[in-house]
């Protein structure tokens, strides 16, 4: 089978990702990586849930992660007769789903994904855990070569040789969008902000841009403004956690600032994804607070003395005001007329 993932960072293939293989899911620890590169090892689905919580993979790592979670429990309950194992996988599905509520809407569509390829196995007397595995690897090659067409939109957005700002990580469209610019010969220069307090645009981002050979400049989340009018950024570009039929956009937080500063010096803002069905209005969506304890520190080391409070939201909202075009891979599509993407009967990203 051709994998989409060729030609893309270490980051971006799939068994960096998450990877399924005789009863143990593996998931790469991105809370510490690139200083280490170290897989968080999971032997029951419920492991993997709670990895997906702790945030030991993020962005459109999960996607990966829950389905491989799927295969784990398929394994767990392999001795269970064909209905109760159904229904076991039904109640991983439910739980890996709900690991992070802001996210549960698209993960909900990838997890019960994973149940036809199961039952199918089964039925055939086949292995249902490696039955689901073969159905995640189809469904990555099918997202990513959405993105990879999503990407030659973004693309087409760019000035030749432009400087592009990015906002945490954008996964999957991020390495395809590097990709494309690398095919056309467009040296686009990358601005990073580190996004705190994970530094996921700075231990993730900026290390696949500069690894798939682009001049990449990491600064820190109070620069934005300053970089944007200093150095002449052309283009705004970040991935979203929830696009809503209303054209509002959830994101890591920090993006609706980055958006406003972008509007103010006359900057497009573009963000690619597909458009939630599940989403009809912005109010659909729950932010999911963190750890306020975790905002109190940098990369293990304490900032605040004792007594200071913390407080972290883990996502933020950013009006259809602020945004130039929602980037699929139909093409860009106004945040105004986000309904008109499923007049086809598309249903999405993450769709099957």
């Amino acid at each position: 089978m051709e994998r989409a993932d060729h030609d893309l960072a270490f980051l971006l293939r799939y068994e960096n990702i998450a990877w399924y293989e005789d009863g143990e899911v593996r998931i790469l620890d991105r809370r510490i990586y690139p200083a280490e590169t170290t897989f968080v090892t999971c032997h029951s689905y419920g492991e993997v849930a709670c990895a997906l919580k702790e945030m030991v993979t993020q962005s459109a790592g999960p996607y990966t992660a829950g389905p491989m979670g799927m295969a784990l429990a398929a394994w767990e309950c392999r001795n269970l007769s064909r209905e109760k194992q159904m229904d076991y996988l039904a109640e991983a599905a439910k739980t890996i789903t709900n690991a992070r509520p802001t996210t549960a809407s698209r993960m909900a569509i990838v997890t019960e994904a994973c149940l036809p390829a199961a039952r199918k196995a089964l039925e055939a007397g086949l292995r249902a855990d490696l039955a689901i595995r073969d159905h995640i690897v189809e469904a990555n090659n099918r997202r990513y070569d959405k993105m990879a067409q999503a990407a030659k939109y973004l693309v087409d957005m760019f000035p030749q040789n432009g400087k592009v700002m990015t906002q945490c990580f954008a996964e999957t469209i991020l390495g395809m969008m590097l990709r494309e610019c690398r095919e056309r010969g467009n040296a686009i220069k990358l601005f990073c902000p580190e996004t705190r307090p994970y530094f996921q645009g700075a231990r993730l981002t900026a290390t696949v841009c500069h690894e798939m050979g682009f001049d990449t400049t990491l600064i820190t989340d109070n620069m934005p403004a300053f970089v944007m009018a200093k150095e002449h950024v052309d283009v705004f570009t970040c991935a979203a956690d929830a696009i809503c039929l209303d054209g509002y956009i959830f994101n890591k937080v920090g993006t609706s600032q980055i958006a406003i500063c972008a509007k103010y010096f006359g900057i497009p803002m573009f963000v690619s994804g597909s458009p939630d069905a599940g989403h009809p209005t912005h109010d659909t969506v729950t932010i999911e607070m963190r750890d306020p304890e975790f905002s109190l520190q940098a990369m293990g080391v304490r900032t605040a003395v004792n007594g200071v409070k913390g407080y972290y939201p883990a996502f933020d909202m950013t009006p259809p005001t602020l945004i130039s075009g929602i980037v699929t891979e139909k093409g860009i599509f106004s945040p105004y007329d986000l309904k008109r993407y499923f007049a086809d009967g598309v249903s999405g990203e993450f769709s099957v």
